[in-house]
């Protein structure tokens, strides 16, 4: 049976959200919209229809429930305020989580049924990949998180970091002030590892640094014992993780466990509050990440951000890490492209989508000729937090 979740967030008081077919509350991590139905409608669109293809199940489904947060507070914001153009957003969210081809179908429907005015994604590349066959040239597709870059494809928009701006300042950081220069790889078997450590290689050699070693693990995985002692055999100075959610957090427990923490460093590249978490406060020894955004990075726009996060959904929130923060983020880009196109049509919606700036929790965010920039942060794994060591 088909379940179907329709959020609408009018002027009522906080948390201003209607639910229809939807029992659970969407702060209980348990809640799983496993799938949508889409029905034609038919009438005139007044309201602004966003499918969010959020993950709520596999290795990525640890950011779930702080990603559904995140858009539940945007679509607040932003309706509170009358909309965007005038036009009250009315929010599907979708598993992405599955297999691909399921969420391909589901996307499909939604565009063949005429039944969404945007599509917006806080999921892996892989899904990204299959769905913009979709979306090309009929839906604004609006990308939300971390990504290896390089996307082109007409209608597809990406907001997130990219391994030039993230993870070359962190390498070179590594092999200055850390000594480091024997790097061994280890990432998710799909493309935004594959593509990340292609760049990652390049800025290692231009750190005077040498790859001892490189692997692609299943999505999945959970016993990690022959990639460590192959790590251990290779004896790098840093191993940089491209692992995905839950991978990365029993990847980075067995790494602790091995007693390689004490000796070896930790680059991680989709890393967030939330994997930190998982992993638990004594195994995070010499783990460093790069990110556009960390809970503690203390600029007004994040402290705004996470207050009404707070004052939302309670002092026992999911952490709201880099991962779900970027799908807030996704609507305020939407918000701010529409706007300064003076349209929500699809051609100038775009056009104005990829030279501006636009303000989320990272403060100000630049797209130029496409291509995301922002401040971009260097931390160090401090327990269950990230200590901040400098802007990079």
């Amino acid at each position: 049976m088909l379940s179907t979740v329709s959020v609408n967030s009018g002027g009522a008081p906080m948390p201003p959200f209607v639910f229809r077919g939807l029992s659970a509350p969407t702060t209980d991590p348990s809640w799983h919209p496993a799938d949508v139905g889409f029905s034609k409608r038919g009438g005139a669109h007044n309201k602004l229809r966003v499918a969010n293809f959020l993950t709520f199940s596999g290795s990525p489904g640890i950011w779930g429930p702080a990603t559904t947060n995140a858009v539940l507070l945007a679509v607040s914001e932003i309706n509170r305020r009358g909309g965007i153009l005038g036009r009250e957003i009315e929010l599907t969210m979708l598993d992405a989580g599955g297999p691909i081809e399921d969420v391909v179908r589901r996307a499909a429907e939604a565009v063949a049924l005429d039944e969404v005015d945007v599509i917006m994604g806080s999921h892996i590349s892989a899904v990204r990949v299959a769905l913009r066959k979709v979306t090309g040239g009929r839906v604004p597709y609006i990308y939300t998180p971390v990504y290896e870059g390089g996307e082109r494809t007409p209608g597809v928009m990406a907001i997130g970091e990219t391994p030039r701006w993230q993870s070359r300042p962190a390498i070179h950081w590594l092999a200055d002030v850390k000594k480091a220069s024997r790097w061994y790889l280890i990432g998710s078997d799909y493309v935004w590892p594959w593509q990340s450590h292609r760049a990652v290689k390049k800025y290692i050699t231009e750190s005077g640094g040498q790859v001892v070693g490189e692997e692609f693990v299943p999505v999945g995985e959970d016993n990690h014992s022959a990639h460590l002692d192959r790590i251990r055999a290779a004896r790098p100075d840093v191993v940089l993780i491209s692992l995905i959610g839950t991978d990365s957090v029993t990847f980075n427990r067995a790494f602790a466990e091995s007693g390689l923490a004490a000796t070896t460093l930790r680059l991680a590249g989709a890393m967030d509050e939330t994997v930190l978490l998982g992993i638990g406060a004594d195994k995070t020894e010499n783990l460093f990440c790069a990110s556009g955004y960390f809970i503690g990075i203390g600029s007004r726009a994040n402290d705004d951000f996470l207050s009404q996060y707070h004052a939302t959904f309670g002092p026992t929130a999911p952490p709201i890490g880099s991962v779900a923060q970027s799908n807030y983020e996704g609507l305020r880009f939407l918000q701010a492209a529409a706007e300064r196109a003076g349209s929500l049509a699809f051609k100038p919606l775009l056009t104005a989508g990829r030279n501006i700036v636009y303000t989320g929790a990272r403060g100000p965010v630049t797209i130029r000729n496409g291509r995301a920039e922002m401040p971009m942060y260097l931390a160090e794994a401090d327990g269950l937090d990230f200590k901040l060591i400098k802007t990079i």
